[in-house]
C-alpha cells in the first residue's frame, strides 16, 4: 500500500502485531469480539505507543463488510 511494506504476524517484544509497517511504525490490528473492552489490549497498546508505534484497530466485520473504508483509513494514516 502506497509503496509501504507490511509484515504479517510480526513479533514486537512480548507481543505479536497482526500487520506492521516497521519503517512507518504503524500497526494494524484486526480484532474479534473477544477484544471488546480488553485490559490486555489497553496495556499492550500503551507499551507499543510508548515505543513510538501508532495503532489502528478494526473489527473483523469492518474488514469483511467495508474493506474499501478500512484501506482508506490505513492509507490516510500512511500519508
Amino acid at each position: 500500500m502506497l509503496g509501504v511494506k507490511f509484515k504479517r504476524q510480526q513479533p514486537l517484544g512480548f507481543y505479536i502485531a497482526d500487520f506492521v509497517a516497521l519503517e512507518r511504525k504503524l500497526i494494524v490490528e484486526v480484532d474479534g469480539s473477544q477484544h471488546a473492552g480488553s485490559n490486555y489490549d489497553t496495556v499492550r497498546d500503551a507499551e507499543l505507543t510508548a515505543r513510538g508505534f501508532r495503532i489502528l484497530r478494526f473489527w473483523n466485520n469492518e474488514v469483511t463488510d467495508n474493506l474499501e473504508g478500512v484501506l482508506e483509513r490505513i492509507a490516510g494514516a500512511l500519508r
